[in-house]
C-alpha cells in the first residue's frame, strides 16, 4: 500500500470557510490524501479565499508567489486556490500565476477529486461554475473519526441582500437552504464522535428555509428546536444573521431553548439612517434598536456582537456621529469594525464621495475605543457571576483547561483533564482583556 499524499489548506476568512475547508478535506480522503499542518511536506497545498476585505486578491497572489519557490524545489507538488478569490478571479488566477495548478468555486468543491485527477495529469483544472446539483449531496459521508467538542455546520449559503458593499451574492451565489433531514443526520453524526456543541452557519443565516422531514418549510426555529433533542448536544448557536429575516419564532426561541446559547452576532454596519438606505439594508436603527429590545425581552442576558463600517462613501461627520450614537444606546458584548474597502464590481465602489483614509482611519479609531470600553464593561461585569463552561483544551499551566462561556468568552480555569468536552459550572473570579479566570464550583 503507497503513503498517503498529504495535503494543507490554508483557510481564510469566516467560519463558513472553516467548515469548507473540512469537507474539501474529506472530499479528497478517498483520493489518497490525509492532512498535514505544515505546507513543506504537503503534496497538495489549496488556498480556501475570501473576497470580503480590501486587497483580499493581492494577498492570495503574494501567497501564490511564496509558494512557487516551494513548488520549484517540488515539481510534483499540487497547488490548487478554492473560495471566493477563486469564483472572482477564476482563469486570470491561472493566467497570472501558471504555477496553480487547479482553481475551484465554492459551490464546485464537491468536484475536487476530478479536478485533482486532472492536475496529476498536468491539465489544467478549473471549475467555478453555479452548479444546478447539490454540493453537499455530492459529498462523501464525513469519516467516523474523534472529533473535538465544537463544531460549525453550514445550513444556508448564499445572499439575496445585494447590500451596496459586499461580493457576496456574486461569489456564493443565490440563498439556498439544505434540507432539514440532511442536517439533522450530519448533527447526529458529529454529537457521535464527540461534538457537544455546534454552531449554524450562513450568509444570513436566519434566512433558513429548508424542507423538513414532513415535506414542510422549516424556519431557523424549528431547526434549532430539532436539534436541541438530539441527547448529547450541549450547546447550539448561529451566525451570521440578518436583521430583516430575525423572525417572532427565533427570537422566541431564545427565551424558551435552553441549548441555544444567549449571544447573538446581528450585524448593523451603521447607524446612520441615510448610509443604511445608501447601503441597500431595507432597515433604520430606529428598526434594529427596537429588534434587539424585543430578542432581549425574550433573552435578557444576551451578549450581543455586531459588524460596523466606517468610511461608508459619502458618510459624513453626522452619520458617524449617528454610528456611535447607536452603539451608545445599544451597547455590544463584542464587535468588529473595519474601514469601507471597494469591493470590484459592487454598487458602492463605483459612487462619488469615497471618504479621505485618514477621516476613515481616525472614526475608526474612535469607534473601536468605544466598542473596546463595552466589551471590557461587559466583562467585568461577569466577575462574581456563575456561568457554564465548555472545556476544550488544555491550558498554558499545569492543571489548567480552557474553553468558552455561554456568552462566548475564553474562560480559564483549574480543572480535571477529564472534563474536555463537558459543560461544567464556573464562577468567574478575574476579568482579564481577552478572557476570564474561573473557579469550578
Amino acid at each position: 500500500m503507497s503513503d498517503p499524499r498529504k495535503l494543507f489548506i490554508k483557510t481564510y476568512g469566516c467560519q463558513m470557510n472553516v467548515y469548507d475547508s473540512e469537507r474539501m478535506a474529506e472530499a479528497l480522503g478517498p483520493s489518497g490524501y490525509v492532512t498535514t499542518d505544515t505546507p513543506d511536506d504537503a503534496d497538495m497545498i489549496l488556498l480556501n479565499t475570501c473576497h470580503i476585505r480590501e486587497k483580499a486578491a493581492e494577498k492570495v497572489y503574494s501567497e501564490l508567489g511564496r509558494l512557487k519557490a516551494l513548488k520549484a524545489d517540488k515539481p510534483d507538488l499540487k497547488i490548487g486556490v478554492a473560495g471566493c478569490v477563486a469564483q472572482a478571479e477564476g482563469a486570470e488566477i491561472l493566467r497570472r500565476q501558471p504555477s496553480v495548478d487547479l482553481v475551484v468555486g465554492p459551490q464546485s468543491y464537491h468536484r475536487l477529486p476530478d479536478l485533482e485527477a486532472r492536475a496529476r495529469k498536468g491539465e489544467a483544472a478549473l471549475d467555478t461554475d453555479f452548479p444546478e446539483e447539490d454540493k453537499f449531496d455530492k459529498l462523501a459521508d464525513r469519516p467516523k473519526a474523534k472529533r473535538g467538542p465544537t463544531a460549525f455546520l453550514t445550513v444556508q449559503e448564499g445572499c439575496d441582500k445585494f447590500c451596496a458593499f459586499c461580493v457576496v451574492p456574486y461569489t456564493r451565489g443565490a440563498e439556498v437552504s439544505r434540507p432539514a433531514a440532511r442536517l439533522i443526520a450530519e448533527a447526529e453524526d458529529l454529537v457521535a464522535r464527540g461534538v457537544a456543541e455546534i454552531t449554524l452557519l450562513g450568509q444570513n443565516v436566519n434566512a433558513y428555509h429548508g424542507t423538513g422531514p414532513d415535506g414542510g418549510e422549516w424556519g431557523l426555529a424549528r431547526l434549532i428546536r430539532r436539534l436541541a433533542e438530539i441527547d448529547g448536544l450541549e450547546r447550539i448557536r448561529f451566525t451570521t444573521s440578518h436583521p430583516n429575516d430575525m423572525e417572532d419564532d427565533l427570537i422566541a426561541a431564545h427565551g424558551d431553548c435552553p441549548k441555544l446559547m444567549p449571544y447573538l452576532h446581528l450585524p448593523v454596519q451603521s447607524g446612520s439612517d441615510r448610509v443604511l438606505k445608501a447601503m441597500n439594508r431595507k432597515h433604520t436603527a430606529a428598526q434594529y434598536v427596537a429588534l434587539i429590545d424585543r430578542i432581549r425581552a425574550a433573552r435578557p442576558d444576551l451578549l450581543l456582537s455586531g459588524d460596523f463600517i466606517v468610511g461608508f462613501p459619502g458618510e459624513t461627520d453626522q452619520d458617524f456621529e449617528d454610528t456611535m450614537e447607536l452603539v451608545r444606546t445599544v451597547g455590544y458584548g463584542q464587535a468588529y469594525s473595519f474601514k469601507y474597502s471597494p469591493r470590484p464590481g459592487t454598487p458602492a465602489a463605483e459612487r462619488k464621495g469615497q471618504v479621505p483614509a485618514e477621516v476613515a482611519s481616525d472614526r475608526l479609531q474612535r469607534l473601536q475605543a468605544l466598542l473596546t470600553e463595552q466589551q471590557k464593561a461587559r466583562q467585568d461585569a461577569m466577575v462574581g457571576q456563575e456561568v457554564g463552561v465548555l472545556f476544550e483544551k488544555p491550558g498554558r499551566l499545569d492543571g489548567q483547561l480552557v474553553g468558552k462561556s455561554d456568552h462566548l468568552h475564553a474562560v480559564h480555569a483549574l480543572a480535571p483533564a477529564d472534563l474536555i468536552g463537558k459543560v461544567a459550572r464556573v464562577r468567574i473570579v478575574e476579568s482579564a482583556p481577552n478572557s476570564l479566570k474561573g473557579a469550578l464550583i
